[in-house]
């Protein structure tokens, strides 16, 4: 009966600036958990955060560090450009076979403090999606409360493709980059530190490298040995004067907010 109530709230709300706030707490009446946040992406545009209701220093890590580059490197980011698969996901079930023992991980997403998210992906039209994420700080979703928030799904997508009917608009000044977003990016943030422009091979051992792939998993991506993949890295290494994973990351990221 609650969920009932709830949800009759959410549609009330449709077109008003309270529906992610309302649709949040309906979800929450079925199953609670600590955050919300809820971004819009498209193409290679810097995402929209369109709802959060973090504390002050959670929100800093979480969106406004999260929109200066790291999204980039995101499970949910990288699953959502449309044309995409609608559907409620858990992060860990996106993320790449090392994601968990990548810098990304440890130097950025660990900081949020966060047990699990969760996610439901929306296609709203006019190939921008929108990702609604539930979040937890000290346990994981149990496999019955997934099963229930899934269970809602199909109202929750229904619900956000007519309220942000026509959200392509808010991108317009937005620029793009040109090229795929990360792969030009990383070329372009080597390139302003002044070492040697990685050759486009490379810049793709990177890029999955950043992503949390292991050398077998970039390998198989790429067609070529996971030793191959191993000798590109200490390749780009030494191109970069650096000794680890956690430096490549470190330099990215520096170079990312100097071209920013």
């Amino acid at each position: 009966m609650k969920w009932v109530e709830e949800s009759a709230r959410v549609v009330d709300a449709l077109g008003e600036a309270e529906f992610p706030n309302i649709l949040t707490e309906a979800l929450r009446s079925v199953v609670p958990y600590e955050f919300t946040v809820i971004f819009a992406y498209y193409e290679d545009r810097k995402p929209i955060d369109l709802y959060d209701d973090f504390p002050k220093v959670k929100r800093r890590v979480m969106v406004d560090d999260y929109q200066e580059g790291p999204y980039l490197l995101d499970p949910f980011y990288l699953h959502s450009v449309a044309p995409t698969d609608p559907r409620l996901v858990r992060l860990r079930e996106l993320a790449p076979d090392r994601f968990y023992q990548s810098e990304y991980f440890r130097n950025y997403y660990v900081q949020t403090g966060l047990a699990e998210e969760i996610g439901f992906i929306v296609d709203v039209g006019d190939d921008v999606s929108v990702v609604i994420s539930a979040m937890r700080e000290h346990k994981v979703f149990s496999a019955r409360e997934f099963r229930d928030l899934n269970a809602l799904f199909a109202f929750v997508n229904a619900c956000s493709k007519r309220h942000w009917k026509g959200l392509i608009s808010r991108f317009a000044d937005r620029p793009a980059a040109e090229g795929p977003r990360l792969s030009k990016l990383i070329e372009q943030a080597f390139q302003s530190v002044g070492r040697n422009l990685l050759t486009p091979r490379e810049t793709e051992i990177v890029e999955y490298a950043l992503k949390g792939h292991s050398a077998e998993a970039t390998g198989k991506v790429l067609g070529i040995a996971p030793g191959t993949v191993r000798i590109h890295r200490r390749n780009i290494y030494a191109k970069l004067q650096i000794s680890s994973q956690g430096e490549l990351f470190s330099r990215f990221i520096s170079a990312l907010t100097e071209l920013s």
